[in-house]
């Protein structure tokens, strides 16, 4: 075993600090990646100020992982020494159940190894995540990143980009289909560009007039302020899909209003609250509400490819180490446009 400069949050809601990192020696299955980029998810904010549920401390956050293998185990054949690589939500699944077999590693119900608060497989080894210099994984959850992708703007494609890309794959978003996208922050700006990248008509539809203009660089056709309740109606059963990334929601009606016949609403976005919807807005049309998480490891590459034919990555502020503590209270404060991504070349 060895030890990495990194940054962790000691315990709960504390500052995060610099840490060393333990990484377990390179097995035989093992890939070895030197970090370059690591990106900011609001998730990394939740778990370390234990919002969820209980953390395991100290953390060392980061599921959004971009750099450059430095070694390969005996076994690996698929990369070598100086790919450029990515590292996402989870290093290990169970590989058996049906959902493994399906190639649906997220969603594994018998043991999921997560990227950072949770165990290896050995379920004894506490994992630590992408802040830091270096990491140690199995090779089947290392994805390639394209060459046309910068690794810095490549990193948050490995949640916020998946996340998003699963829903729009799932439900068939592509010309002819209207989808909505709800929210403009680090999920939400890259439905945006994935939806009009698959060639729907994208509507943005957002409580901050100000996003308006964003939206409509990022690809969005129609701007929807979800605070006007005359534009709301007038944009009644308006959508086909709609994939609904709010983390700060009550009530699901005024967004189900929108759907038309046989509609989906997918939500992608966490609030801590229980949310409510009216059974006649459901029956009226066929509508539904689904939930998905992020992709399994198939999925996860098709997405970067698809990311790298169309020559997309995420908006991004590039910081230092030094300070990753403001930039959470500003990802809180939802003041970045629109993923904070840090530049590990300043541990």
């Amino acid at each position: 075993m060895t030890t990495v400069p990194g940054y962790a949050a000691p315990s709960a809601k504390a500052p995060l600090e610099p840490f060393d990192v333990p990484r377990r020696d390179l097995g035989p299955d093992d890939v070895s990646i030197d970090i370059q980029y690591s990106g900011i998810c609001h998730s990394d904010i939740h778990q370390a100020r234990e919002e969820w549920f209980t953390s395991i401390f100290p953390m060392v956050p980061g599921h959004e992982i971009a750099g450059v293998v430095s070694a390969v185990g005996s076994n690996v054949t698929r990369l070598k020494v100086g790919d450029r690589v990515g590292v996402g939500c989870n290093v290990g699944s169970c590989g058996n159940c049906p959902t493994c077999q399906k190639g649906q590693q997220s969603y594994c119900g018998v043991q999921i190894a997560p990227t950072y608060n949770g165990y290896e497989m050995d379920g004894v080894t506490p994992t630590y995540g992408g802040y830091a210099k270096n990491i140690v994984t199995d090779q089947e959850f290392v994805f390639t990143i394209p060459d046309s992708i910068g690794l810095d703007v490549a990193a948050p494609l490995l949640c916020a980009g998946i996340t998003l890309y699963q829903p729009l794959a799932e439900w068939k978003a592509g010309p002819g289909v209207r989808v909505g996208i709800v929210g403009l922050g680090g999920l939400g700006h890259m439905g945006v560009k994935i939806a009009a990248a698959m060639g729907a008509e994208v509507t943005l539809i957002s409580h901050s007039p100000h996003k308006e203009e964003d939206g409509y660089r990022l690809g969005a056709k129609h701007f929807l302020l979800s605070s006007d309740k005359e534009a709301m109606k007038a944009a009644d059963s308006s959508l086909d899909l709609i994939v609904n990334t709010a983390s700060a929601l009550t009530s699901l009606d005024p967004y189900l209003r929108l759907l038309d016949f046989d509609g989906t609403m997918v939500l992608v976005g966490l609030p801590e609250n229980d949310l409510t919807f009216s059974a006649f807005n459901m029956v009226a049309k066929r509508r539904r509400i689904a939930g998905t998480n992020n992709g399994g490891v198939p999925q996860t590459q098709e997405m970067l490819d698809f990311c790298g034919e169309h020559g997309l990555g995420a908006d991004i502020e590039l910081i230092g180490f030094d300070k990753v503590n403001e930039a959470w209270d500003r990802v809180v404060a939802s003041d970045v446009k629109y993923r904070f991504v840090l530049d590990t070349s300043t541990l």
